[in-house]
């Protein structure tokens, strides 16, 4: 009986023994299931927080820089900052890059070929260049939540990798400007909307805005409104205006994100030169020498064995002028280039008859009106809005040119009805 007892005592000892452990594993497993839930909450929460200080002490800020003195400065620059407080990051994120050294530089730049891409650089570095130039520069704080801060710092850092970075620079629809622009309704959705930038009241073409700002660059404001052609004569909307970066600041002035406002107020950071003096239009008065020259050449008879010389330079000038805008209009990528009605008096056609007036000939004088006919269809073009042109410019180039062209008439009238005579 009492090695029953003991028998049972050991048994009822390891039957507690095993009940206990199973207890014991059981609230293990428990306690692991429930601890790697608790270790996951930890995790994403961390994450979040990590996330959210990542932007909280980020400011994103948009830089207009002001007009140069150079051609390529004369419409200004934008530029994305981003500053980071914490990690001391101040960088600014350029889309006016472009690769200089490239063996095939001015030849893509003339096709509209060449490349422009996005870089970062440092704000200092970046801000050094417009100290020197004594370019202004205005920086707009936007107002953004950490949410709209990270989506638009995930853009831009996309933006950077080097399969993203090019894009094929157009000057009036795919710029410095108009890409950061774009960046704002891509990244933010369709609650943001920019602000007007001209009054209601206020209608104007890609050319009007383009002379505006090169009022006082007279050579400049010449040549580009001959090479552009009929396309920047239509109105621009909202958002086209947006193409320069003063437009650009103007439409984030009153940008609104719902009913929030998008922009605090701007600061100068650099005040930058005072370029609104006038200067002289060397553009018109050398066109009025031109002029000068011609009636001189044509009217003095001591000048008057000039006249064939003068008429080859003229037509020689102008036909050679005809076969860049054409080459500009088809053989080139740029399509503010297109429907140029310029050819209508640079006639491609002169550059082969300037080689014939040293001999006249009879078909020179139905040549000749239909040239003149064509110089006052380019002033009907312009004077219906169709293709603007510098009138002041090219008005004492049209009359040196129809003189030539009476010259030529003329001579070819006082042929005789079996052939030519020999050059005047």
């Amino acid at each position: 009986m009492q090695a029953f007892w003991q028998k049972f005592r050991l048994g009822l000892t390891g039957f507690c023994f095993r009940f206990a452990s199973a207890i014991v594993y059981a609230q293990y497993i428990y306690m692991k299931r429930h601890l790697v839930f608790i270790l996951a909450f930890i995790l994403i929460w961390a994450q979040k927080s990590r996330a959210q200080s990542g932007t909280e002490n980020v400011s994103i800020s948009v830089l207009t820089c002001g007009v140069g003195d150079e051609l390529y400065s004369s419409f200004g620059h934008t530029g994305l900052r981003v500053r980071d407080t914490v990690r001391g990051v101040d960088d600014v994120y350029n889309y006016g890059l472009f690769n200089f050294s490239d063996p095939d530089f001015y030849s893509k730049f003339t096709r509209g070929k060449l490349l422009y891409f996005v870089g970062r650089t440092n704000f200092y570095s970046f801000m050094s260049e417009y100290e020197y130039d004594r370019r202004s520069v205005i920086e707009q704080e936007l107002n953004l939540t950490n949410e709209e801060k990270a989506c638009i710092l995930r853009f831009l850092n996309e933006n950077l990798r080097p399969e993203n970075a090019s894009y094929k620079y157009d000057f009036l629809y795919d710029n410095c400007a108009t890409r950061v622009r774009d960046i704002f309704p891509r990244t933010l959705g369709q609650e943001f909307s920019f602000g007007n930038t001209l009054d209601n009241n206020t209608h104007l073409s890609f050319r009007q805005m383009i002379n505006q700002y090169l009022h006082n660059s007279h050579w400049s404001r010449l040549g580009i409104n001959i090479v552009l052609g009929s396309n920047i004569d239509k109105v621009m909307s909202n958002t086209e205006t947006m193409f320069l970066p003063d437009m650009l600041m103007a439409g984030l002035k009153e940008a609104k994100m719902g009913s929030r406002k998008m922009t605090k107020a701007p600061v100068r950071l650099i005040e930058g030169a005072d370029r609104s003096a006038p200067k002289p239009n060397a553009a018109m008065w050398t066109m009025l020498a031109v002029l000068v020259a011609t009636v001189l050449i044509f009217f003095l008879k001591a000048l008057h064995s000039l006249r064939t010389a003068w008429s080859f330079i003229l037509l020689f000038t102008n036909g050679a002028l005809g076969c860049l805008l054409l080459f500009m209009w088809l053989g080139t990528d740029h399509q503010a280039c297109n429907n140029n009605f310029n050819l209508l008096w640079a006639f491609p056609l002169n550059i082969l008859m300037a080689f014939t007036i040293f001999g006249p000939r009879k078909w020179h004088a139905t040549y000749s009106i239909l040239a003149i006919i064509l110089i006052l269809a380019a002033l009907l073009v312009n004077i219906t809005g169709i293709q603007g042109m510098p009138l002041k410019e090219m008005l004492p180039y049209f009359l040196a040119m129809t003189y030539a062209y009476l010259f030529v008439y003329k001579r070819a009238k006082a042929l005789p009805q079996s052939g030519t005579t020999s050059a005047q």
